[in-house]
């Protein structure tokens, strides 16, 4: 394996000129990334606040005992609790067999990152990962896309969750995933990796009960070895920890609603599209119902003084909200305001790992963070990662590629002039030659149908419109014939876009790690973390 770092526009605007140090953007942000004296800063600012760090480094290892553990994770726990220590953290949703490859490219950010401020800085850096799995939205998470006959197939676990409860919370039925699981596995086709790669995800699930586990278990059995913490989000007892940031929270909940919008004017006014959907009437805030676990999102309504749920599903008073944040927190939920907060008063956070969609959201919360007398950590983008296969590297070449260009937007436009370059010419003009006549000579026969029998116009306009579509069909045919002496040629063009523009999509928006621990084995891991990466902002080529 070797990186090759190239620069590439982000996937969205803000998040490009946040890598560029805009200054109109980094005004948003307490810290610039990358910068050692701003780390200092970040440091100090920690050194003087206090964070319950027993009591999370003591929730993190019961949590964590049922999944695969090392003792480097043992090392990082004894960090944790140590008064000088801080954190790299960052987080995603437990996709099924891990997701996207970005949450993967999130872990190795956040592993990496934390190794290097460690050497840098000299104080403990502690890499958490924060599992999102308070999150509902279950059709985000169910499915992995898989390449089959030169496209992108979407294969979705097969069970069905119609309420909005917490991934948390969501069962599996081992013998249906166990199917799922291996009929996927083997559907990336026959390899010396494939019995143990099953073997693998069997003995993840034997030891899952729910979505969060599944993931969970993969992602230790990965990562165990480079001291990971991992934390749920959804997970009650971690929820018992928040308490008192859940009771400020409801009772500063206009602030933080008011703060928001405050900020996303001012973001609006430079220029910038706003990416947390809210109103004056958010609450920010989640109520879990125990009778049916659905997750229901409340606002705050003015005339009566009350926090309620969609369609009056609940109903409470301040008073009785914060009574439940004391006595039940597990009822209770953030939404994307407020978990960065909660995080923030937990975990004393040296950097936040973020995607481009996060610097985004993040930058809006800029106010809210200072109601609350600190500041956001520096945010940090996570690594962009690209897997090249020697293949397809060797297709690019034989055709004359730019990798930057194909990263970026593909080979479509490269491909479709091909494809007019390998036209025929002459056959290409007889038939619009045949069509262009044939229209007109229609025309000249419409025009007498109409003096010698209107109602024969309908029929008329069938008969021609069925000549033309037989003549499209037959140039059709032609073409596809032509195209067909091209094959090879076309077929590189096919796989190098499926192999790192599926769809028009970012490799790691699309595809799965298991479709290359497949082909190269559970070791995979083990060497991409051996590579030196640079928290540069530069997209990062990995030639395997």
């Amino acid at each position: 394996m070797e990186i090759l770092n190239l620069s590439l526009s982000a996937t969205n605007r803000f998040a490009s000129n946040y890598l560029e140090k805009s200054p109109d953007v980094l005004s948003f942000f307490h810290y610039r990334f990358n910068d050692l004296s701003e780390d200092q800063k970040r440091l100090d600012e920690i050194s003087n606040r206090n964070f319950p760090r027993e009591k999370v480094a003591d929730h993190i290892e019961k949590f964590m005992e049922r999944f695969p553990s090392s003792e480097a994770v043992n090392n990082s726990l004894a960090k944790l609790k140590q008064l000088n220590s801080v954190v790299v953290i960052g987080g995603q949703q437990a996709g099924i067999l891990t997701g996207p490859l970005y949450s993967i490219h999130k872990i190795i950010s956040i592993i990496k990152l934390a190794e290097e401020k460690e050497r840098q800085l000299g104080v403990p850096v502690v890499p958490v990962f924060w599992i999102a799995g308070e999150d509902h939205d279950f059709h985000e998470v169910n499915h992995v896309f898989m390449p089959v006959e030169r496209r992108v197939d979407k294969w979705s676990y097969p069970e069905k969750v119609k309420q909005k409860i917490m991934v948390s919370d969501i069962t599996l039925d081992k013998d249906v995933c166990r199917e799922w699981v291996i009929n996927l596995i083997e559907n990336y086709g026959e390899t010396n990796y494939t019995k143990e790669l099953i073997a693998f995800a069997e003995d993840a699930l034997m030891k899952s009960s729910t979505f969060v586990d599944f993931f969970a278990s993969i992602v230790m059995e990965l990562f165990k070895d480079y001291g990971l913490l991992i934390v749920d989000s959804g997970d009650s007892k971690f929820r018992q920890l928040q308490k008192v940031n859940f009771s400020q929270q409801i009772e500063n909940h206009r602030e933080i609603t008011n703060n928001l919008l405050e900020q996303q004017s001012v973001i609006g006014k430079n220029g910038y599209p706003i990416t947390i959907d809210s109103h004056e009437n958010a609450a920010n805030l989640f109520y879990c119902h125990p009778k049916s676990n659905e997750r229901i999102l409340l606002e705050y309504d003015l005339i009566n003084n009350t926090f309620v749920g969609k369609s009056g599903a609940v109903s409470f008073t301040k008073d009785e909200l914060i009574q439940i944040a004391n006595q039940d927190p597990a009822k209770l939920s953030n939404n994307v305001v407020t978990r960065p907060i909660m995080q923030e008063l937990l975990f004393p956070t040296l950097a936040f790992i973020a995607g481009p969609g996060e610097i985004s959201y993040w930058a809006e919360l800029k106010l809210v963070f200072e109601h609350f007398n600190i500041k956001m950590p520096p945010i940090v983008p996570r690594l962009n990662i690209t897997l090249v296969e020697r293949a397809v590297e060797s297709e690019i070449n034989d055709l004359n590629l730019e990798l930057s260009e194909v990263l970026s937007r593909g080979s479509v436009e490269e491909r479709d002039r091909y494809l007019e370059s390998i036209k025929d010419k002459e056959v290409a003009e007889l038939f619009s030659s045949l069509k262009s006549q044939l229209l007109k000579q229609y025309q000249l026969i419409e025009m007498k149908t109409n003096e010698l029998d209107r109602s024969l116009i309908p029929l008329l306009k069938k008969n021609e419109n069925y000549l033309v579509k037989q003549i499209n069909f037959m140039e059709t045919k032609l073409e596809e014939s032509v195209k067909s002496k091209f094959d090879v040629v076309l077929n590189k063009f096919n796989r190098i876009d499926l192999s790192l523009r599926p769809d028009g999509f970012p490799q790691e928006r699309v595809w799965n790690i298991f479709f290359y621990l497949n082909q190269y084995g559970t070791n995979f891991i083990k060497e991409l973390m051996e590579l030196e990466f640079e928290f540069d902002g530069r997209h990062k080529v990995i030639k395997l």
